[in-house]
């Protein structure tokens, strides 16, 4: 099959201060993976957007199979044959997946709810997505983890009709193992004749599962480019328009004696006898696979989780259970993996996301002073680049390497000793990950210590002093920058001997 499926053409739109896309035209054939890349920013989710319907260009066309649909709604979109799968899933906690699934269009038998046959039809849809076994279909949305929360949402759009998918972040949430899974289904998509568009940072999946490549950047079209005949560095030039390093290294990992952080003999529901130690000016890096509790312990030492026995000392000081607020105290900070539910309070303004840490040192009598957040906020937006019209706009409006720097900010406001910091280049493009990184390097310099956990093991190899690899709940011993390689932090991983 051949011939393009979605064509887009001369397509604009503009935020105020903001011009998000630029007369963009591109299309994607029947059987074809194209993938879009581009710095946060760069204009690719306003375009998702456009094509699912959310938002309505200013200008330009959108045809889909030979179908206008320039200017239809959601609904109207995803009838048509055109369904996104979003990168942070939409799940309602107290209902089962396939409710989840079907929410809006429930099968009926006449005026009543047909739950069997929902529970069938998903069950059918598992089948085909090759999702048989991981999820069941009466499985409550409350108790998902993030891997099979997105696959209730790459689930949603495999359902009749179906011509088009757009695939906006889809492993972030996913392991190695589920990625392969979701590649053998994109391939089942192209035979079928289905156009793909794939979004993606990670630049080594883009370039194991697209056809093509549409790099943009500030808006613009920068050109479509043939898999086949490309290399990463000459996708990643232009889409930053300037060569990165290929990789980063840390510049100074000389490091004093002192020890900050002491977590000895932590016993929970996810651990058993987890203990090590973190010294000022010193990364120590967690790698693991996912389910392996290295969040969970992050949460426990903050005091978000609970501990059945353990302790935690910062400076010799015991650090009381169960109380972020007093962790946070005893000069702990904690930028989680899931920024937009846990770290940021999205309909808020950037100012106030960035002062939360600080606010009682920012108010008067339990009034805060706007001046003082200013004087406190505003250098900092500014050393970190962030970029936003103004203090005040909404933190949810800005691209995910922003808001990720508004919760570094937050922290930088703070000063804490210690920061735990949980995946903190997930979703965030090349160019944001460099200046994220030179940031965690420079926060180590000043003295502070940094809990680093990530799942991408080239970040791990280049940030960490030392790394500790989790499996079931325990901690191995610590492996030095010198001694640690890919293949031997796997095996720890794995739970086999090193």
């Amino acid at each position: 099959m051949s011939g393009a499926i979605l064509e887009i053409s001369g397509v604009s739109k503009a935020f105020p201060n903001v011009r998000a896309l630029s007369n963009l035209s591109l299309s994607v054939e029947r059987g074809e993976v194209v993938a879009f890349v581009g710095e946060n920013g760069a204009g690719k989710s306003t375009l998702l957007k456009i094509l699912s319907g959310d938002y309505r260009a200013d200008s330009g066309t959108v045809v889909l199979d030979g179908q206008d649909i320039s200017h239809v709604d959601p609904k109207e979109a995803r009838e048509a044959g055109l369904r996104v799968v979003r990168q942070e899933p939409e799940i309602v906690p107290h209902v089962t997946a396939a409710e989840n699934i079907y929410l809006g269009e429930f099968p009926r038998r006449g005026n009543v709810v047909d739950f069997r046959e929902m529970r069938r039809r998903t069950a059918d849809l598992f089948e085909e997505g090759g999702f048989t076994g991981f999820l069941s279909p009466d499985a409550m949305g409350d108790r998902l983890s993030p891997a099979q929360k997105h696959v209730i949402e790459i689930t949603r759009a495999l359902k009749p009709g179906v011509k088009v998918v757009a695939f906006d972040e889809p492993t972030s949430s996913l392991t190695a193992e589920e990625t392969e899974r979701l590649f053998a289904l994109i391939r089942r998509l192209k035979e079928r004749g289905l156009g793909i568009i794939y979004v993606s940072h990670r630049m080594h999946e883009v370039m194991a599962i697209s056809d093509r490549v549409a790099v943009l950047r500030d808006g613009h079209l920068m050109g479509v480019l043939q898999t086949a005949e490309t290399t990463q560095e000459t996708i990643v030039r232009m889409m930053v328009g300037r060569d990165l390093a290929k990789g980063f290294e840390r510049t100074d990992t000389t490091r004093p004696n002192e020890t900050v952080l002491e977590v000895g003999g932590i016993n929970s529901i996810w651990h058993r006898d987890v203990g090590f130690t973190i010294r000022a000016g010193e990364i120590l890096g967690f790698a693991g696979l996912v389910g392996a509790g290295r969040t969970e312990l992050a949460k426990v030492i903050f005091g978000e989780y609970a501990r059945n026995s353990g302790t935690v000392r910062m400076l010799g000081r015991e650090v009381p259970p169960g109380s972020p607020a007093k962790a946070i105290r005893s000069n702990i900070g904690f930028a989680p993996e899931d920024r937009k539910g846990e770290g940021l309070i999205l309909v808020r303004s950037v100012i106030e996301n960035a002062s939360l840490a600080v606010f009682s040192a920012l108010s008067r009598w339990g009034i805060l002073r706007s001046r003082m957040m200013v004087e406190t906020v505003a250098p900092l937006i500014a050393s970190l680049d962030i970029k936003t019209p103004s203090l005040e706009q909404e933190v949810g409006k800005l691209s995910g390497g922003n808001q990720q720097k508004v919760v570094l900010a937050r922290w930088l406001a703070a000063k804490p000793r210690v920061l735990i910091l949980d995946e903190p280049t997930r979703a965030v493009d090349v160019g944001a990950k460099a200046e994220i990184y030179r940031l965690i390097d420079d926060l180590a310099k000043s003295g502070m210590a940094i809990m680093l956990i990530s799942s991408e093991m080239p970040e791990l190899l280049a940030l960490s002093d030392r790394i500790v690899v989790m499996h079931g709940g325990r901690l191995s011993a610590p492996i030095e920058k010198s001694a640690a390689t890919e293949e031997g932090i796997l095996r720890l991983a794995l739970g086999q001997a090193a």
